[in-house]
């Protein structure tokens, strides 16, 4: 990769990135996940601070295992044991690793906005691992690279994104990728869940019409975040909008399932789904430490 600028080496979303800024990123992944290296040193002495305002699993862990597999030296901030809990904002929690002298710095948080306020005050590189509702730009590298390596490319893909949209900062980074590089996308969701503002850059169809794309894309309900529940239950969610045994028949023959985790299992989708043959969800999971291994050099470089 060449030598980028503070700006280049942000990754605080995939709105404004161009087609040749994803094949780049998508390319490298490509080169790390075919490194037979477990290590490949090329960043020790280099310090990257993980701060997890928000709980995760794979997105902390992945990004763990890329920076270690660099030779990054990983801080790992977990909110629940800061000064967090003493008042302290994240603008002042990330200064403060700054200041310590970190080279990067790995964020997830609730607020949306605030990251870009962020990237503009301090003068080390900070990568989004998701901030709010806003975007989840690491997570969308991952879904594009799975489909690209499964059916060779993105350009003409019919992507159906189905479930909670209105929470989702995974839906929208796909959006705006997968449109970047040519595949359509087209939204299903409840009224309840349904992002109004992003009808004008993919439709919203009904299930039924869903079903007819080369990936499925179920996302988890959040129904957590909803104040006024469209479904008393998940069976009754699940009847109407989850990916069930009956519907995947309707898939076409080379149509592949995804979904980003954590997965509500007979609510979205079926159990039997989740490892079937069409599943492509925890290849999705193993995709996420090459594609973090292209961003982490990418901002250190």
């Amino acid at each position: 990769m060449q030598l980028k600028t503070l700006e280049q080496r942000h990754l605080l979303g995939l709105k404004d990135k161009s087609a040749s800024e994803i094949t780049e990123l998508l390319d490298r992944a490509a080169y790390w996940e075919q490194s037979g290296n477990k290590l490949d040193p090329w960043f020790q002495g280099f310090f990257v601070a993980n701060m997890f305002f928000e709980n995760s699993t794979r997105t902390r862990f992945s990004f763990e295992v890329a920076e270690k597999r660099l030779g990054v030296q990983v801080l790992n901030f977990a909110a629940a044991v800061s000064s967090v809990q003493k008042g302290e904002s994240i603008y002042d929690t990330v200064k403060t690793l700054e200041a310590m002298g970190i080279h990067a710095g790995v964020i997830r948080m609730k607020p949306n906005g605030l990251l870009q306020h962020l990237a503009e005050h301090v003068k080390i590189p900070l990568i989004n691992a998701g901030d709010g509702s806003n975007e989840h730009p690491t997570q969308a590298l991952l879904d594009l690279y799975t489909m690209r390596k499964h059916f060779g490319h993105l350009r003409g893909l019919k992507v159906s994104i189905i479930g909670d949209i209105s929470h989702s900062r995974v839906a929208r980074s796909n959006l705006w990728a997968l449109r970047t590089m040519g595949a359509s996308v087209q939204l299903c969701a409840p009224e309840s869940m349904r992002a109004t503002e992003l009808a004008e850059f993919a439709p919203y169809v009904t299930m039924d019409e869903a079903l007819n794309a080369d990936v499925v894309m179920m996302l988890r309900v959040q129904l957590e975040r909803h104040e006024e529940k469209a479904f008393s239950t998940p069976e009754q969610y699940r009847s109407s909008y989850g990916l069930t045994v009956e519907r995947e028949r309707k898939l076409k023959d080379h149509a592949i399932i995804m979904h980003p985790a954590p997965i509500n299992r007979g609510v979205e989708i079926d159990d039997e789904l989740v490892e079937h043959p069409r599943s492509k969800i925890f290849a999705q999971m193993g995709h996420g430490v090459p594609v973090r291994m292209a961003v982490m050099e990418r901002a250190l470089s």
